[in-house]
């Protein structure tokens, strides 16, 4: 399953939910630093760290946001709001 999750450098916040991801196993995470693209840096400057799911729908990659995770949660929490916010979006 593959993941992205939009940061930027400096960002604790980030930092410390891309070490969670780390963690897990059976997830390609891609880091993508919103500084670098003027549309990313627009869409995510509030609201990072963005993490997303993505997943083919109709013969394009599409992107679903998954509900922002608190800081404080732990590494099964992050892991658990994941799979939950993945079985949603494939049920629909």
């Amino acid at each position: 399953m593959k993941l992205v999750l939009y940061s930027k450098p400096g960002c604790h916040l980030c930092e410390g939910l891309e070490e969670k991801l780390a963690v897990l196993s059976g997830y390609e995470v891609e880091i993508r630093d919103i500084t670098t693209r003027p549309d990313w840096f627009e869409a995510y400057q509030y609201e990072i760290p963005v993490l997303c799911y993505v997943t083919e729908t109709s013969g394009s990659l599409q992107e679903f946001p998954v509900p922002r995770i608190s800081p404080r949660a732990s590494v099964a929490q992050v892991d658990r709001m994941i799979q939950k916010h993945i079985d949603r979006v494939e049920a629909e």
